[in-house]
């Protein structure tokens, strides 16, 4: 793992806070996309949202120590391009400069809280469009979960076309990640059918008053064979998420594989699977998702 300095980082947090905006304004800043076309990021905005676990570790993402380090080393492999996560994470990675010519990617809604009878109304606690630009960070990133029969979803809707807009007045891209959920014995889950994530699709693409700058961040499909038919239901470019993937770590590469080949499919945003990959292996986890693209 790439060693972090936690009692340097500490100090300046401390005596000199000013050197969060000071490192923004000196990052070295790059496109969002290289030649290539394609995107390489990894994901580290669970814990605002209170989710920890990673498989049966229930607590496997409270160690910010044990993550800074393991996000560091990600940042460092050939062919990742950047990171999603929220403001207290990111603060971190400029004060270690480790986000040198990488995208950087707020995230903006993290209310929903994991577990929470108030789940559904996921209320923008994190990143704001003004934030974004102030801080010359590169994208955005918000969470749409429509459940048809939790009013808060309706709240959520409302509140996501709004920073749509607001994104888009910046020329800023938003990413957005749109699930059907229903719940099951008090649970929230979420539905992977084909029906559903065409459905979910065809209603984030259809937010705010343009879509100029929107992209979906879409999971793969209960069935992996149903992507081709479900990605048909927009025009906007996508990236994969990770997700839960298991002890199936192979399995989840495959599926991957294929749903890249698809027209408005452009790369891959995962988080814990790579960050936590079942053998250990970081480095490795994350160069062979790169080789997928």
């Amino acid at each position: 793992m790439s060693r972090v300095d936690i009692t340097e980082l500490v100090r300046l947090r401390t005596r000199h806070p000013e050197a969060v905006a000071e490192a923004a304004a000196r990052r070295a800043r790059r496109p969002l996309l290289r030649p290539t076309g394609r995107l390489m990021i990894i994901a580290a905005d669970h814990p605002a949202r209170g989710s920890l676990a990673v498989g049966d570790r229930r607590l496997a993402m409270a160690n910010r120590l044990d993550l800074l380090e393991r996000l560091c080393l990600a940042l460092s492999r050939p062919g990742v391009d950047g990171v999603l996560a929220t403001a207290d994470i990111l603060d971190d990675l400029l004060l270690l400069g480790a986000l040198e010519d990488r995208v950087v990617m707020g995230s903006m809604n993290r209310g929903g809280l994991a577990g929470a009878t108030f789940e559904m109304d996921d209320r923008f606690t994190g990143h704001r469009p003004q934030d974004l630009a102030r801080l010359g960070f590169d994208a955005g990133k918000l969470l749409l979960r429509i459940d048809y029969e939790d009013p808060g979803s309706l709240a959520t809707l409302h509140s996501a076309a709004r920073a749509i807009d607001a994104m888009a007045e910046r020329r800023l891209p938003v990413f957005v990640e749109p699930f059907i959920c229903h719940r099951v014995g008090g649970r929230l889950g979420t539905d992977l059918s084909a029906e559903a994530v065409t459905r979910s699709i065809a209603i984030a693409s259809g937010l705010a008053g343009t879509s100029a700058y929107t992209w979906l961040k879409v999971p793969v499909t209960q069935n992996p064979d149903d992507m081709a038919r479900v990605m048909e239901a927009s025009t906007l470019p996508a990236v994969l998420l990770g997700g839960e993937i298991g002890d199936d770590q192979e399995g989840a590469y495959e599926k991957w594989r294929k749903a890249l080949h698809l027209p408005t499919v452009q790369g891959l945003v995962v988080g814990r699977s790579l960050l936590y990959p079942v053998d250990g292996d970081v480095a490795g986890a994350v160069d062979t998702a790169v080789g997928l693209l």
